[in-house]
């Protein structure tokens, strides 16, 4: 059983819609293929990365208009996402190796959008991208509050920000709540996925300021709110 046969084999088992398994397989099979010379994702066999497609299309009924996904990596969830969605997609990663690879995959797949090889904050103070899109996408890259500043600039009035994350503690469930208003957002619902996994949604209420997102690296070393 080829690569592709293998995921689609397990998205199967998993309950995807049967409808965009052909493509999700693809899409499965181009990662795991070049995750060989290049390190995208840490899931190495079919199966594994089958449950990763699997978590980010809990995401689909949330997408309703262009989306960004912030430290793509694997195209995690934004690839998926699209798929499902038919909405055009902006992959951020700012490793070039990534991009140009999330680029390929884009093009061989038929999907709407990009690959950009840009760190988030400088996305967030650029007229072309500040506060264009109904969604932003980010998958455990740092801390709640950080992803947050990098995400809500992104984004349009009445935009969420979906935010993947595992077990969070109530210290930094508090930090991302007191972040989202300062950001022009709030934080409308934590939705359990299965055992230590959540979505943070965050709803863009109002303009971000001019000063958010801070320069390269300080939304991680100094998050907002968390002491």
């Amino acid at each position: 059983m080829n690569i592709a046969d293998a995921i689609a084999e397990a998205l199967t088992s998993g309950g995807a819609e049967r409808a965009l398994i052909p493509q999700l397989a693809a899409y499965g099979a181009l990662v795991l293929e070049a995750n060989r010379s290049v390190n995208l994702t840490a899931a190495r066999e079919p199966a594994a990365f089958a449950d990763h497609i699997l978590d980010a299309l809990t995401l689909a009924g949330d997408v309703d208009g262009p989306l960004i996904d912030i430290g793509s990596g694997a195209g995690l969830p934004g690839i998926p996402l699209a798929i499902a969605t038919g909405q055009p997609v902006v992959l951020v990663d700012s490793v070039k190796k990534k991009a140009v690879i999330l680029a390929r995959v884009l093009r061989e797949l038929g999907l709407s959008g990009e690959a950009i090889d840009r760190r988030a904050e400088r996305l967030g103070s650029d007229p072309a991208f500040r506060e264009r899109f109904r969604c932003a996408t980010a998958r455990a890259v740092a801390v709640a509050p950080a992803v947050a500043e990098l995400a809500v600039p992104l984004l349009a009035l009445g935009g969420k920000a979906l935010l993947q994350r595992g077990a969070l503690s109530e210290q930094e469930r508090q930090a991302v709540m007191d972040a989202a208003p300062m950001l022009g957002a709030t934080l409308v619902e934590e939705r359990l996925i299965g055992g230590e996994r959540r979505v943070l949604v965050l709803l863009k209420v109002g303009r971000t300021q001019p000063r958010f997102p801070r320069r390269d690296g300080i939304p991680e070393k100094r998050p907002l709110c968390l002491t």
